[in-house]
């Protein structure tokens, strides 16, 4: 079997245009760097990139505070500067223009928001009952059985109406994806929250 061709950075960086969220970018590009084109032949990209990553991931989880932002600001020039490998530079470059570009949504993280809905631990889907129609197409397709319902039926009047059950669901998206009505919707967790307080 022939060895699959490693990544490269351009590579890399066309990859993370599948999120919007500049967090989950950012994980997605340093997983990758890791796992590809990072040699490891001078400490500060290794260590930068293993130590932003953790860092990104706290932020993805809703459990960062400031300090982590600060790391990773001081951490991504030290790397843009010491490393000997243009890869690493673009890497930190990477990582620096995301922070410059959109210092706001690191913020929102972390307040536990995400603005983009793409960081799983940070968000909920929830049914929309004005809009939902008890079409049954959201249970059937939940891998998770996390959605609770019942198909209505012209001949009772009397249903369960449909909810997404948080601790089940597994933020697939794939209710969503089939829902014809638009009844679906993504939110952040935290205001889940507010409102159950």
């Amino acid at each position: 079997m022939a060895d699959e061709k490693e990544k490269d950075i351009k590579a890399i960086t066309e990859d993370t245009n599948r999120f919007k969220c500049p967090i989950q970018k950012a994980i997605l590009f340093l997983d990758e760097f890791i796992e590809g084109p990072m040699c490891a032949r001078c400490l500060p990209c290794p260590m930068g990139s293993y130590e932003m990553r953790v860092r990104y991931h706290r932020l993805a989880e809703g459990q960062a505070a400031q300090g982590d932002i600060e790391a990773i600001k001081n951490i991504a020039p030290i790397m843009l500067d010491a490393s000997m490998c243009k890869k690493g530079k673009d890497t930190a470059k990477f990582i620096l223009d995301t922070m410059e570009t959109l210092p706001q949504v690191y913020e929102a993280h972390t307040e536990g928001a995400c603005p983009d809905r793409e960081c799983v631990k940070l968000i909920a889907y929830r049914v929309i009952p004005d809009k939902c129609v008890a079409c049954d197409e959201c249970r059937v397709v939940c891998k998770d059985f996390a959605i609770l319902g019942e198909k209505r039926k012209p001949y009772l009047s009397g249903y369960y109406a449909y909810e997404v059950v948080d601790l089940r669901c597994s933020r697939c998206g794939k209710c969503a994806e089939v829902c014809k009505y638009g009844a679906i919707e993504i939110v952040n967790i935290k205001d889940t929250l507010a409102v159950k307080a």
